[in-house]
Parts: C-alpha cells; sequence; structure tokens
C-alpha cells in the first residue's frame, strides 16, 4: 500500500479509501420495504481492505448503505456498521472521516451548518460510530442560511474540544472554499484540509477550479465516483455490441443519477479505454484507478480515490489499480481520447 499526507497535516492515509455510500445489500427488505445492508459480508470485505493497508474509512450521517436518496428512517445506518467494523480493530489505527449537513430529522434545525445543528451532529455521528473523535470532519454542502464564520468557528470548536482532528469541505463551489479558508486566516481559525468532490476520467469539472484551489490551500482531495459510480468498471457495457447495458443488481438500480453518465461520448471513452487497459493487462476499472492516482503528478496535489466495494472480487480488482503503471505514452493517449470525444 502507498501511504500520502492528508493536505497539509502530518497524517497519513491509505492511497486508497473506503467508501460506504453503497455497501453488500441483501434480498431481505426492512419494515419499509428497503433492502437491508448486508452487514457480514460489509465487515469481511473492510477487514480485507484493512489488511491490505488501506487505514482510510469514509462516510456521512445521512448515508443507508442501500437506499438512495435516504429517507428519515434511515439516515444515519452506514456509521453504525463502520461502527460494528471498529470494534474489530485498533481504533487509532484507521483514519474516519465523517460528514455533517444533510437533514437529518424534520424539525427548522434538523439540517444545515448551524452551530446548533452541528454540535447535535457530531454526538449522533460519535455515538453511531462508537468513538470519541472522528479523524475528518466534512461539511457535505453548502447552506445559504448559516454565516461561514459560524460554521467554521463551530468547527474549530470541535477541534480544539477534542472530537475532531481534521475538517474539510464537500461540494462546495470553489469561490465558497476560498472564502472558507480566507476567514480560517484572518480569524485564526482551523483550515479545511481536505475537499471532497466527485473526480472521475469522465467528470473533471474540479480541474477548472477547484484543483487550483486545493493547490493553493495545500488541500488534498478525496475523490469520491472514481469509478463513475460502477460506469468505468465496465459492467453497463456490451463491448461485443458495444451498447450500454444495465445489470438488475447494480446500484443503477438504486441511483437515478448515475443515468446521466449512459450517452454516446461516454461509451466511445469507454470502448477506447478498454482498449487501453488489454494492452495493459489491466481492466477498466483499474486503468481508471491509475489515471486518477497519477493526476497528482500533473497538479501537485494528493489525490485519494474513494472506492465503493459491493463484493469482494470488486475490492481486489481495485487493489490492483496501484500495480499499475501508466507511462507519459499511455496518458498522452488517454489525454486524446478525452479531447476527441
Amino acid at each position: 500500500m502507498q501511504y500520502v499526507k492528508l493536505g497539509w497535516s502530518g497524517v497519513k492515509v491509505s492511497q486508497l479509501c473506503l467508501g460506504t455510500w453503497y455497501l453488500p445489500r441483501l434480498n431481505e427488505r426492512d419494515e419499509y420495504g428497503v433492502h437491508k445492508v448486508d452487514v457480514n459480508t460489509t465487515i469481511k470485505i473492510m477487514r480485507r481492505a484493512y489488511d491490505e493497508g488501506i487505514n482510510c474509512i469514509d462516510t456521512a450521517n445521512r448515508y443507508h448503505g442501500a437506499m438512495a436518496p435516504v429517507d428519515l428512517n434511515h439516515v444515519g445506518n452506514s456509521e453504525k456498521v463502520v461502527g460494528e467494523f471498529l470494534k474489530t480493530v485498533d481504533r487509532e489505527s484507521i483514519v474516519l472521516a465523517t460528514k455533517v449537513r444533510g437533514q437529518m430529522a424534520p424539525w427548522p434545525n434538523g439540517e444545515g451548518l448551524s452551530r446548533k445543528h452541528i454540535r447535535w451532529q457530531i454526538k449522533e455521528s460519535l455515538r453511531r460510530l462508537g468513538l470519541e473523535y472522528v479523524d475528518l470532519y466534512q461539511i457535505h454542502a453548502p447552506d445559504p442560511d448559516t454565516p461561514k464564520i459560524e460554521t467554521l468557528r463551530t468547527l474549530n470548536y470541535l477541534v480544539e474540544d477534542g472530537l475532531v482532528n481534521y475538517i474539510g469541505e464537500s461540494n462546495h463551489p470553489a469561490h465558497d472554499i476560498v472564502e472558507f479558508m480566507e476567514l480560517a486566516d484572518k480569524h485564526n481559525l482551523e483550515p479545511f484540509t481536505t475537499m471532497q468532490e466527485v473526480y472521475n476520467v469522465l467528470s473533471r469539472d474540479i480541474e477548472r477550479d477547484k484543483i487550483p484551489v486545493a493547490k493553493r490551500y495545500g488541500m488534498a482531495i478525496l475523490a469520491y465516483s472514481p469509478l463513475a459510480q460502477g460506469v468505468l468498471t465496465g459492467k453497463y457495457v456490451d463491448f461485443n455490441t458495444k451498447k450500454w447495458t444495465t445489470p438488475s443488481d447494480s446500484r443503477a438500480a438504486i441511483s437515478s443519477g448515475l443515468q446521466g453518465y449512459f450517452n454516446d461520448r461516454n461509451l466511445k471513452i469507454l470502448l477506447e479505454l478498454n482498449e487501453i487497459a488489454k494492452s495493459k493487462g489491466a481492466t477498466l476499472s483499474q486503468v481508471s484507478l491509475a489515471w486518477l492516482i497519477s493526476m497528482q503528478e500533473r497538479f501537485g496535489v494528493n489525490i485519494i480515490p474513494i472506492i465503493g466495494v459491493s463484493r469482494m472480487e470488486h475490492l481486489e480488482d481495485n487493489l490492483g489499480a496501484l500495480n499499475v503503471k501508466l507511462s507519459q505514452d499511455d496518458l498522452k493517449r488517454i489525454d486524446e481520447v478525452l479531447k476527441t470525444q
């Protein structure tokens, strides 16, 4: 396993982080008709990842693991599952990240980035996780109703009180991140260590504005959907007919947002990337992850892909990406593929 620094901090995280938005699920459903998470299989996968050196786990207070979007009857489930795994390892060997912002209750202060909501939810997350502190606490999305300085001061309090080690942001526009960081500097408050954003070979918007911000402030990038929610594994493509296909047990069955990837442009890119992968003796997903990791050198920032794993073989395949070395010629070929589509 390779390890990189978490932004400007001294803490080291594995080059791959294990995500918990989509977990192994059972055919069994709960009283609301929602599939249950297969906790036993999830813990086995997490343990294998841990044994292979993955020390970073990312979750959020709203995640369920087998449902999207998540209703208020099911929020917090992923944190509970992660908590079960954490009982089996030394807590200090794990860098645990979670998030706050989304709706957790029906009342007016049941969501947001106010002092009241953040102080309530950090305690709830710690209870679900069975921890005394989290390593990285991230604001999950913007809250236009709360002044940024209130959010920053509250997060700073959590750090000073020992409930949180580092803070980060997710899904904020670049100008918001800059404003947060400048406020932190002006008022001597804890700055963000990370930004968590969508980033993969098909979705590169953050290269335009957010990666420059990350480099400017020394932030690491936690790249979620590094395989475009499974699209870059190739499982949605019939490479014989060169057409899209949707397995019934895939996350496409629970995520309407995934449908946006199914277009002619992306199909052409996947067909080309698959040829590159075959020439490297690798899988499409391994080349896609290796490309993302290689962007660290191009942009001068640490990039940690957050992998979502619902089967053990998915984990094995993703780990194999660390052994795939893309040459400058490979990267130029991929750049040409992306430019022509």
